[in-house]
């Protein structure tokens, strides 16, 4: 019997904040809102499938 593993399609992002330009990294399906960790500006907002992104994107992370 043959098991079929599926491959994950979510990833991981870089991105950077427009107001401080923090780097940090978020999930690409993310389910809260997440905030910059150096001045709180909202980055990503859930829509119930792929993440709003509202911040510069500088990497996509396997």
């Amino acid at each position: 019997m043959k098991t079929i593993i599926r491959e994950s399609t979510s990833k991981f992002v870089k991105i950077r904040c427009p107001k401080c330009k923090n780097e940090q990294i978020t999930f690409g399906k993310s389910a809260t809102i997440v905030k910059c960790l150096v001045c709180a500006k909202p980055l990503v907002e859930p829509t119930g499938g792929k993440s709003h992104v509202k911040a510069r994107i500088l990497e996509v992370l396997e």
